[in-house]
């Protein structure tokens, strides 16, 4: 055993927290978070008493069943945000639509609250792109260590955009020469 080994007298949480953390950097995972913590409220609050004293006041309106449906779509969404974080354009976008709903239907979006919530998760699921892995011995930082460069070198030949490719293209001749004047030992052509 040598004393540099990894992980052998790590603490359980640190591990966990580690692993934790590279789980929610591959997925859009606030996202996810505020579209669920979105869907609480407005699941919710139609089927909330209040207690003031001995006076109860029920929030419960018409439309219980369909914010019952909408918080619970929303909660769905966020989870689907986490874990199948390949459809998260369509989850964003429904999660924004269904936030949009829930202002009619649902007490004023969950009083504002799961209408803030809901719209910001699905914004940030549409707008969240998966990072790119980092150059090798580069850290993701961006600062190379000493020796090494943080541009990575560039293959020899034509660039991409390059118009032919890598194809030989001609050069012109200036005005003041003549070429069959060069193969007879390279006169001047008087002008």
């Amino acid at each position: 055993m040598s004393p540099e080994s990894t992980g052998q007298n790590e603490h359980y949480l640190t591990v966990f927290r580690r692993g934790f953390r590279t789980w929610r950097g591959n997925r859009p995972f606030w996202a996810g978070l505020f579209t669920i913590l979105g869907g609480v409220p407005i699941a919710y609050f139609p089927y909330a008493n209040m207690h003031l004293g001995n006076m109860t006041i029920a929030m419960s309106t018409t439309a219980g069943a369909g914010s019952l449906i909408i918080g619970i779509l929303l909660i769905t969404l966020g989870l689907t945000m986490w874990f199948h974080q390949i459809v998260r354009v369509f989850a964003g976008v429904a999660a924004i639509l269904l936030a949009l709903i829930s202002i009619p239907v649902a007490n004023i979006g969950g009083f504002l609250v799961g209408f803030v919530f809901a719209l910001l998760g699905g914004a940030l699921s549409v707008s969240w792109v998966p990072g790119e892995p980092a150059e090798s011995g580069v850290p993701l930082g961006g600062q190379a260590p000493a020796g090494l460069s943080a541009v990575p070198p560039q293959p020899e030949g034509p660039r991409s955009g390059d118009a032919f490719h890598g194809a030989a293209v001609p050069q012109q001749q200036t005005a003041g020469y003549d070429t069959a004047a060069e193969a007879e030992g390279g006169r001047h052509r008087a002008g």
